[in-house]
Order: C-alpha cells, then structure tokens, then sequence
C-alpha cells in the first residue's frame, strides 16, 4: 500500500485537532462540571518508567515523581492521538481525507477506548477498565465519552481541512 506524503500530513494535523478537542472538551467538564481530567504528568511518568523495566505500577500517582514528567506526558498524549489518527487513515484509505464522513470516525474513535481500558489503566495500577477505582462505571463513561469526542475530532478535523486547505 502507498501512502501519499500529503495524506499523512493531514492525517497528522487532523490527530493534532482530534487530540485538542478531547482537551477543550476535559477543560469543559472541568470548568462546567468540576469533573478532573486525567493528569498528563501520570502518562508522563509512566512513560519514564518504562525504559528502566516498569510498566505496571501498583499505583501511579504513589509512584515516586520523574523529571519532566508533565512535558513528557502532555507530548505522549499528541504521539497517541496522532498514532491513532495515522492508523484510522491506514485503515480507511487517504480519500476519507478528501470527503469525511462522521461515521467511520466516530466508530474508529468509540474503539480507540479499548486502548487505555487494556494497557494505561491496568499499567497505573486502576485495573482492567478502571474495575480498581472507586467508581469503575463512572470512569468508563468518562473514557468512553473522551474518545468519542476523540473520533469526533477526527471527523471535525478532517472536514476543515477538506474544505479549507487541501481540497478547495
């Protein structure tokens, strides 16, 4: 399969879009609703963990802070987004790009739930789809929401940039 350089362009600026959505939409529920956001600095720290050999924690947040643990979470969340957005273009085909459709988006969205249910929870020591926290239901809606809104920037996204710069 060939991959034209433009569409993975768009396909990154579109990962980028879809990834800043999901953050106004953690700093809406923050704001409106008081509801706390997961912290960047966490995925970060993770992160840092793993090289020495450490990827589940008993508990993240009591595992001892690392040096930039913050810039490094906040860059690995944009990475994931864009790595999500590549693969929905690898699998739907860079002509998406050129006429979006939400469905397809939001699908691939609703699934990219099933990442942090199966590797980031149980790695933060919070258990298979957050089934170790205080309110596991609560939790998951939360997720399962974030990445709607996830594949809801994907389609957002591509739909500006189809219409206002690549495809005129």
């Amino acid at each position: 399969m060939v991959i034209k350089a433009a569409y993975v362009v768009e396909a990154v600026l579109v990962g980028l879009g879809a990834t800043l959505l999901i953050d106004l939409w953690a700093l809406f529920l923050r704001r409106a609703f008081s509801i706390p956001s997961l912290s960047y600095c966490l995925l970060g720290r993770w992160v840092l963990y793993i090289p020495a050999g450490t990827i589940m924690h008993e508990s993240i947040t009591a595992t001892p802070r690392k040096p930039h643990e913050c810039t490094v979470g906040w860059i690995t969340h944009y990475m994931i987004g864009v790595t999500f957005a590549l693969l929905f273009i690898l699998l739907v085909s860079g002509s998406w790009l050129a006429r979006p459709t939400l469905l397809p988006a939001l699908a691939f969205g609703i699934a990219t739930v099933l990442v942090p249910f199966f590797t980031m929870q149980p790695s933060f020591g919070l258990g298979v789809a957050a089934s170790k926290t205080p309110n596991p239901n609560k939790a998951r809606l939360k997720s399962l929401m974030t990445h709607t809104v996830f594949g809801v920037g994907l389609y957002v996204w591509a739909y500006l940039l189809s219409n206002l710069l690549f495809h005129p």
